[in-house]
């Protein structure tokens, strides 16, 4: 239910190429947030926690490149999810 919520965010030429890196980013991004819900109830549950940090380095990566090919579309997408702008290196 909850990635449907965000598949009808993406625009309809996009819902074809599921592929995409903003269908990628959107779906780490759902992930992320469910287990970041899971983890304030489980403080202790450190298998999670590591889950979270891969995930959380994946769609880091995924913005890196989408920062470095297109900014435009990098914009729109942190914007659409709410989410800061990379730090720079």
């Amino acid at each position: 239910m909850v990635k449907n919520s965000f598949i009808s965010v993406i625009p309809q030429e996009r819902e074809k190429n599921c592929g995409s890196v903003e269908f990628q980013v959107f779906g780490f991004t759902d992930k992320i947030r469910r287990l970041t819900a899971h983890l304030e109830l489980h403080k202790r549950d450190f298998l999670s926690q590591k889950g979270l940090r891969k995930i959380l380095g994946k769609r880091q990566r995924l913005l890196d490149y989408l920062s470095k090919k297109n900014r435009i579309r990098y914009k729109k997408l942190i914007s659409q999810l709410g989410i800061r702008e990379s730090k720079t290196r």
